[in-house]
């Protein structure tokens, strides 16, 4: 086996993996991974349970149980006037991560260059690269998250096959607007690019700001995978539910994959959503449950030397902390677990190499007792 080649000879470990081991070896207050230290709904816990009793057991069809795929197009069309076939384009997934994947395996060649903005969620660039994509990065400053689209129109060439985008935004906490989704629509009328929309967080939105989904922009929606994850909505990561909603052409293709990969997810939380999306209300209320959680954090740490510009959306928090040390962000996360006792996540690891802006993420779906044991760590900084 002397000769075997690694199709990701340079990836490593991720983040999130090697920060949470540290966590734990050091018994770190934990705000870098991102899920939430409280249970999930009791009703929906009772709703997956009596789905198990009713025999809901065995594998559910390929696409997902039709009665879900109906609520999610019912609540598409609701939130974002959008009109999605149950039947033909929309897929339960494994999480929002498989979906993502699934979408850059049925559609990524050798040689075809996708756009990603970093900083990034860290699972685009090596999928893109496992099928023989030539990831294209774009990077913006993760505090001002603001997009320069001609230089976005200028990387574009007769090779680009796909853009990737992600509102509300991971890891910054902010959001593209409407007249970024605009700009977008406008750059790709009259091209076959693709779009992957990552829209993970939108239930997830403060301060009165709007999601700008793909859905709601005809120029994107006949062109976007959308996808989405009920694991990040209500609570329960460890699930492993999303989907992905796409036009009839695209979504064939993605499910021709998505046969041979997972073929189906878990029945009886299948079961279980169907009834819980009924209630609008359900996922509705959740902006407001999670800026509460980031309007106690953040006053608690105003008067600590970190700066920040409050999160937008998503339940990360970004925090500068130029006043306080020259080190790199890695060395200060490093420090900050084992001398202070209090685990985040460094930007860099989703920007290009070297780029460094000193800045921390840290995950506020905490409870209110985690919160303020990490704002006294950080004021004591």
């Amino acid at each position: 086996m002397n000769n075997f080649h690694s199709k990701l000879p340079t990836i490593k470990p991720s983040i999130f993996s090697v920060i949470s081991k540290l966590a734990v070896a050091h018994n770190a207050v934990n705000l870098s991974q991102g899920f939430p230290d409280f249970e999930t709904s009791a009703e929906l816990k009772k709703l997956v349970y009596n789905a198990m009793l009713n025999g809901k057991n065995q594998y559910a069809p390929m696409p997902g149980i039709f009665s879900l795929r109906e609520q999610i197009a019912e609540k598409i069309n609701m939130l974002y006037g959008a009109n999605y076939h149950p039947e033909h384009e929309i897929t339960i997934t494994a999480g929002a991560t498989q979906a993502i994947f699934t979408a850059l395996a049925a559609t990524i060649e050798k040689g075809d260059e996708v756009i990603i903005f970093k900083p990034a969620y860290d699972s685009y660039e090596p999928t893109v690269k496992l099928f023989g994509g030539i990831p294209k990065i774009v990077q913006i400053n993760p505090e001002q998250f603001t997009i320069n689209w001609n230089e976005v129109a200028e990387l574009i060439s007769d090779k680009t096959k796909m853009i990737i985008i992600n509102t509300p935004h991971n890891p910054t906490g902010q959001l593209l607007q409407k007249s970024d989704m605009q700009k977008l629509e406008a750059l790709l009328k009259n091209t076959n690019i693709l779009l992957l929309s990552d829209e993970v967080y939108e239930h997830l939105i403060f301060d009165g700001e709007k999601h700008q989904s793909a859905a709601l922009f005809p120029g994107l929606a006949e062109r976007a995978f959308i996808t989405a994850s009920f694991g990040k909505t209500f609570h329960n990561t460890g699930w492993k539910m999303g989907y992905c909603a796409a036009p009839k052409m695209l979504m064939k293709e993605f499910q021709k994959v998505h046969q041979f990969n997972v073929f189906s997810v878990h029945h009886p939380t299948q079961v279980a959503l169907a009834t819980y999306l009924k209630n609008p209300e359900n996922y509705l209320s959740l902006s407001e449950f999670f800026q509460q959680k980031r309007d106690l954090f953040l006053p608690l740490i105003k008067d600590s030397r970190f700066t920040f510009a409050p999160a937008k959306g998503t339940y990360f928090q970004m925090l500068n902390f130029k006043a306080i040390s020259k080190e790199s962000d890695n060395d200060f996360a490093l420090k900050l677990i084992k001398e202070h006792g209090l685990a985040a996540i460094p930007i860099s690891a989703f920007n290009k190499p070297n780029y460094d802006t000193k800045v921390l993420r840290f995950c506020f779906a905490k409870t209110d007792e985690t919160l303020k044991k990490a704002a006294s760590i950080l004021c004591s900084i």
